[in-house]
């Protein structure tokens, strides 16, 4: 069905990734591309002045390593880390990759997110592709 299908993971690996990685296989087109990204919060200038050098790699890297355990070690899913606002860092890599499709878990949304909003709703305002929240 879908020829670019991009699975945003949260840094914590909420308990819905394994759905939304099974999700993303049944919808990608057999030679399909399944991307796993996950978004490090950019951090202000000013912050990042007092931080020790290498700090910032080394934190990449580390999220780089734990989301490519979380998904077990497959050979078919590209692990990718980002930085900046997750809503805006999804759907600004899904239109900058060609994603065709986007495949994003969601809790289930309380009071606070009428007024903030999550990033699974921000996605699905935003994307220019096609969005599949699980839950």
């Amino acid at each position: 069905m879908y020829k670019n299908v991009l699975v945003p993971i949260a840094p914590d690996h909420g308990a819905n990734t394994a759905a939304a990685m099974e999700a993303a296989r049944l919808l990608a087109d057999s030679g399909g591309k399944i991307t796993a990204l996950t978004v490090a919060e950019a951090i202000p200038g000013y912050v990042v002045q007092q931080l020790p050098e290498g700090l910032l790699e080394h934190t990449h890297d580390e999220m780089l390593a734990s989301l490519k355990a979380d998904l077990g070690g497959v050979k078919d899913v590209k692990a990718v880390v980002v930085t900046g606002h997750a809503g805006r860092a999804i759907t600004d890599y899904a239109d900058q990759q060609g994603a065709d499709c986007i495949v994003i878990a969601s809790h289930r949304p309380g009071l606070q997110d009428y007024f903030l909003g999550s990033t699974a709703a921000r996605v699905v305002r935003h994307a220019a592709c096609t969005v599949v929240v699980i839950r």
